[in-house]
């Protein structure tokens, strides 16, 4: 399937917020129930500690998006870092219930939303500014998510974009409407 074109700012924003949690998953996906758990040293987080924060993170910014600070007051930012989840079925709740939050947010936005004034951490964001600061946010620690799993999975790790070696295919793919590296 190939790149759905568009000038809407929200469209393509929520389509790459698709795009990294699809991309987080098909990593979380290869790796073992230990592994989400694993750490390289003892100054990494583990893919389980990163989701973990990626969804108090969520849960700070979007909920009340429009009416509220994105930092909320109850928020413990610190405690996002300790104590991931217990077994891969109550870290993928918790993955949801961020997602969820995300998505609910960005749906009912239509492009006038855009210019209006939100507050993180009392800083002034226009709406795009906020959307922007959470879309690098996350695409890095989906970038986290990733390198882990493939360290971890090594020579059995499956590409979850282009396959090294085979760009040339997966450019024949994309001129034919038959792929898309989102």
């Amino acid at each position: 399937m190939g790149l759905k074109f568009t000038t809407s700012y929200l469209e393509d924003s929520i389509s790459l917020f698709r795009f990294y949690k699809k991309m987080a998953e098909g990593a979380m996906e290869q790796v073992t129930e230990d592994q989400l758990c694993a750490v390289l040293d003892s100054e990494m987080n583990s893919i389980a500690v990163t989701v973990k924060h990626m969804t108090g993170n969520m849960r700070s910014r979007w909920t009340g998006f429009l009416t509220t600070d994105g930092e909320k007051p109850d928020r413990n930012r610190d405690s996002e870092f300790v104590d991931p989840p217990a077994g891969r079925e109550a870290l993928m709740k918790l993955w949801e219930e961020g997602w969820n939050r995300v998505f609910s947010a960005l749906e009912p936005l239509s492009e006038a939303d855009l210019s209006r004034t939100v507050q993180i951490r009392g800083e002034a964001h226009s709406v795009m500014q906020a959307i922007n600061r959470q879309l690098a946010h996350y695409a890095c620690h989906t970038g986290q998510i990733v390198l882990l799993a493939k360290h971890f999975q090594h020579k059995n790790w499956k590409s979850l974009s282009v396959p090294r070696n085979q760009s040339a295919a997966f450019n024949q793919r994309v001129a034919k409407g038959q792929a898309s590296q989102r």
